[in-house]
């Protein structure tokens, strides 16, 4: 069989490796003689597995020790809620920064849910030369008491990505959901990082949160148990009992990514994955892109065909030959590209030849 190369935005591809373990231990996991998914989450073997995973995820992302790191349900959109929740109290007020579909649905919840408190909000992204460019604010300009400043660096959507850090003098926290671990960040800069897994983590249903010690003294609102940081801190995210078979797979996704040298190394090769495809983007006037070269994502390249005419064939084509999940979100159309972790350098050369072939063919 050809290969197969899966673009979807999420839930994403896993490593090859990954998968291939998990199918091999599928039926017997660690010598048990059952699955993974069928062991107690208190059994001591999984404690050690939901240790080894902490341990691998805090190496990784040197994640300082007076940071908490929960494995929670929920994914992203349940981390919307439980921010506001855990740290806008009664009478807070908190500053979202919008640059694209993900950000704008985490500020609607937050003001779904905000009741007396106050929540602002500013968009970041403006047009110059008809590019999408990111204007970041100089927050420490603006004269307000902020509990956090809650942003995006990456949407998946609108393919745009900030790489500058965000500097504040309230509390960060940012949806990673589509970036963690795919280049390297100081954590130290965030009070809460949150990150639902279906994109460089594992499969969907599993969310990721790394919580700095004194977020957790901020008054809070009533909400679900479950989804109580306090509480999941105190009870090593088993409150209740955990997503077991996501977990088991982040932490092979953990140790994956150290065996090929962490975040660093990575990192390099998501850079070169995107440039080669935004290059051709680039060198070809049958495509083109909507947004400013320094906001471009490297985990979610989109594009449209200047003959948008085209596009069906075109991905009818681009599924003939195993270039699959390229259809652009709903909202915007055109093609999306996502580049996460688990996207080989060759899956982007295969469709940077295809796409030139195919406009060869039909300009």
């Amino acid at each position: 069989m050809s290969a197969i190369y899966n673009f979807c935005a999420g839930p994403a591809m896993l490593p090859t490796a990954v998968m291939q373990k998990a199918q091999q231990e599928l039926l017997d996991w660690n010598g048990q003689g059952v699955s993974v998914m069928e062991i107690s989450h208190r059994s001591k073997e999984f404690i050690a597995l939901t240790e080894q995973a902490e341990s691998d995820l805090r190496e990784l992302m040197q994640i300082p020790a007076n940071y908490h790191v929960l494995f929670m349900h929920g994914g992203g959109r349940g981390q919307f809620s439980a921010v506001v929740n855990n740290f806008l109290g009664e009478q807070g007020r908190a500053l979202y920064l919008v640059s694209g579909q993900w950000s704008s649905a985490a500020l609607a919840e937050a003001q779904k849910l905000a009741g007396e408190a106050q929540i602002d909000s500013r968009n970041i992204v403006e047009k110059h030369n008809g590019l999408n460019t990111v204007i970041l604010p100089d927050l420490h300009k603006i004269d307000a008491d902020y509990r956090y400043v809650h942003y995006c660096p990456n949407e998946t959507v609108d393919g745009i990505e900030i790489f500058d850090e965000l500097d504040s003098p309230w509390p960060i926290i940012a949806d990673l959901s589509s970036t963690i671990m795919s280049r390297e960040i100081d954590v130290s800069r965030y009070g809460l990082i949150y990150a639902g897994a279906q994109k460089n983590i594992g499969p969907s249903g599993l969310s990721i949160v790394i919580v700095r010690d004194d977020m957790l003294k901020l008054p809070s609102l009533s909400q679900s148990s479950i989804m109580d940081y306090r509480l999941q801190v105190e009870h090593g995210s088993m409150f209740n009992t955990p997503p077991t078979f996501a977990w088991y797979l982040a932490a092979e996704v953990f140790a994956w990514l150290k065996s090929i040298g962490g975040i660093a190394s990575i990192a390099k090769v998501n850079q070169q994955k995107a440039q080669m495809l935004y290059q051709c983007i680039d060198g070809n006037a049958f495509y083109r892109n909507g947004v400013i070269a320094a906001n471009r994502s490297q985990m979610n390249v989109t594009f449209q065909l200047v003959n948008e005419a085209l596009d069906g064939e075109f991905l009818k084509q681009a599924q003939i030959a195993g270039l699959v999940a390229l259809k652009g979100h709903r909202i915007v159309g055109g093609m999306r590209a996502s580049l996460y972790n688990a996207m080989p350098l060759e899956g982007v050369a295969a469709l940077v030849k295809f796409m030139n072939e195919f406009a060869a063919k039909h300009s």
